[in-house]
């Protein structure tokens, strides 16, 4: 038997390419679609409780339960079809009705969430959207007039798409039910996966435009803390140049701002750098829509750069303006601790030389001292000397005087030398 092996996740990384198909659909139809987001550390939650919940719900319709480490599940509940997915900060339901809704977007549809389901969701809605699919009018009039009696017109978006086998359309305005709405128009013989793809890119659009604009709020109030802290900035770094306060006293405050900035990029670049990947996710739905103009209504691309991209670009500026005053508060703490350094190693110069003045006027005082010290020595060892000599210095005819004379020279040199010897010795 051979002993080739496989990698053992090779098939977890092949199967994961196919782990999120897309629905298939066909005209007339609707989807009854909820979002699902903790407002708060939502990538670290428990994800067990999404799964409990969605275990809640199928057996509200004696549906089979997914395995315990599923991220994504598709199932029959009766008339319904169900799809969820766990996503790494939320969570989604998506309900497929094979009928068409009495009138279109009836929100009498999303009761097929139980009012009690609903009260137990471990999370906030993010969004949730009502959406038609519906075979297409043979006239463009009656398309318009289904537009226009079903969405508002200043910010509608409409297109073809699939080759001009269906048409969109949606106003991403949250109606009175407090859902969005989303119609697809759909020509006979349009195969039901398309349908599917084109269904589940609304969607994904939908809730990856609402994740990134979660940064929005964030971004507008960290711009009005840069533009205080940028005066701010700008008034220490004045105060470089000048002598008005101590370097001591601007560093502090300087130091104090960076930790400041360093502390709102440690808790805002998570949501940032999710909505670079989320915005970058809307764009490419938006462009596999491969969209063609509907009449001279604006495309879901055209809509997106002139409402959703704005957004972006702020999000994206505050994200760099946050990072560029912590460089230069950090550039400025650098100059002024610099300047501080070098005033500080003058200081230290000048002190270095004081102190090798005081050394030498130490030295030039210990040498006098030495001499004086020479000299009391050598008083006191000439009269121990004459004292001690003199009866000898007597019996050999010498006086006192002459005794002293003869004796001081003698103990002056050898006190000195005693004196000096000691001195190299330490």
């Amino acid at each position: 038997m051979s002993k080739f092996q496989d990698h053992p996740l090779r098939y977890q990384m092949a199967n994961e390419l196919h782990a999120r198909p897309y629905p298939t659909l066909s005209a007339p139809c609707q989807a009854i679609y909820l979002a699902i987001k903790n407002p708060h550390d939502a990538a670290n939650r428990d994800r067990a409780q999404d799964r409990a919940h969605l275990v809640d719900l199928l057996d509200r319709f004696g549906a089979a339960h997914p395995p315990p480490d599923a991220t994504h599940f598709f199932c029959d509940l009766g008339k319904f079809r169900l799809k969820w997915e766990l996503h790494a900060e939320f969570v989604t339901y998506t309900i497929f009705a094979d009928s068409a809704a009495v009138r279109p977007f009836d929100p009498t549809a999303f009761d097929v969430f139980a009012p009690d389901w609903l009260d137990r969701v471990p999370g906030k809605r993010l969004t949730s959207a009502l959406i038609c699919i519906e075979e297409m009018p043979k006239t463009v009039k009656q398309i318009e007039t289904r537009i226009k009696d079903s969405f508002v017109a200043e910010s509608i978006a409409v297109s073809y798409t699939l080759d001009r086998l269906a048409i969109v359309a949606g106003d991403y305005r949250i109606d009175s039910a407090g859902h969005l709405r989303f119609a697809i128009f759909v020509k006979s013989g349009t195969g039901e996966r398309r349908i599917g793809r084109t269904l589940q890119r609304l969607c994904e659009i939908e809730t990856y435009k609402a994740m990134s604009m979660l940064a929005l709020p964030k971004a507008r109030s960290l711009s009005k803390r840069l533009a205080a802290v940028d005066v701010q900035v700008s008034d220490l770094v004045a105060h470089i140049k000048g002598t008005e306060r101590s370097e001591e006293d601007v560093l502090n405050e300087l130091l104090g701002i960076s930790a400041d900035l360093e502390d709102q990029m440690a808790q805002s670049s998570f949501r940032f750098g999710a909505t670079r990947a989320y915005a970058t996710i809307v764009n490419e739905r938006v462009e596999a829509m491969r969209e063609e103009r509907f009449g001279g209504r604006q495309t879901f691309s055209e809509f997106m750069s002139r409402r959703f991209d704005p957004a972006m670009r702020t999000v994206h500026f505050t994200e760099q303006h946050l990072v560029s005053m912590s460089d230069r508060v950090m550039r400025a703490a650098d100059l002024l601790r610099t300047r501080v350094e070098v005033e500080r190693s003058a200081q230290n110069q000048a002190l270095m030389e004081s102190m090798d003045k005081r050394a030498a006027l130490q030295l030039r005082l210990q040498r006098t001292v030495e001499g004086l010290s020479v000299v009391a020595i050598s008083y006191y060892a000439v009269n121990l000397v004459t004292y001690g000599t003199y009866p000898f210095a007597k019996a050999a005819g010498l006086d006192k005087p002459v005794l002293t004379a003869i004796a001081t020279p003698v103990v002056l040199l050898l006190v000195w030398w005693i004196v000096r010897r000691i001195r190299k010795a330490h």
